[in-house]
């Protein structure tokens, strides 16, 4: 059964799955799922010529200490790019969502994982986030209306380049 999550302002169905490795795994034996599957970094470092073959459009995950500079020639290739937030005090995440969008010009999806709450989904979303899968004990309708919360955003961000005085001197002229 497939988990819901939070795409693109909707709750849908998402056939991906999420391999994390156990203790005693390794990036270079731990088996391969079939179907959509998120790689850890060090597997698809490890098993990149390999995961390509494997997969149609493969997708990666960055834990919160791995930085998207080590998919930069890569991230093209990749249908989603997770980032995990360990836990809700962790915001190294929003720095590598807005650098994939930003530096590397990453347009696919970016989906965070892990410990992922409402109160988080706004300032995600700004930074160029476009997916949410909410923490299992969380209710995601109560998140996806709380990521509605905000009509207006006042400074510039990843999902929106200009800030609100430029818009409206723009609109004005």
């Amino acid at each position: 059964m497939s988990e819901r999550i939070i795409r693109k302002q909707e709750i849908v169905d998402d056939p991906w799955q999420v391999l994390r490795l156990t203790s005693g795994e390794s990036a270079e034996t731990v088996p391969l799922p079939a179907g959509p599957v998120l790689l850890p970094l060090a597997v698809w470092l490890a098993r990149r010529d390999e995961a390509l073959r494997r997969y149609e459009q493969p997708g990666v995950w960055l834990d919160s200490d791995e930085g998207p500079e080590m998919l930069a020639d890569d991230c093209r290739r990749f249908a989603v790019i997770g980032i995990n937030f360990p836990k809700f005090t962790d915001g190294r995440g929003y720095s590598s969502a807005r650098l994939l969008r930003e530096r590397y010009h990453y347009a696919g999806e970016i989906r965070a994982i892990g410990d992922v709450l409402q109160d988080q989904l706004f300032l995600m979303q700004r930074c160029g986030i476009d997916a949410y899968a909410v923490r299992a004990d969380k209710d995601i309708e109560q998140a996806l209306a709380g990521l509605r919360a905000f009509s207006e955003n006042y400074q510039a961000a990843a999902d929106q380049p200009l800030p609100l005085f430029r818009r409206r001197a723009k609109h004005a002229a």
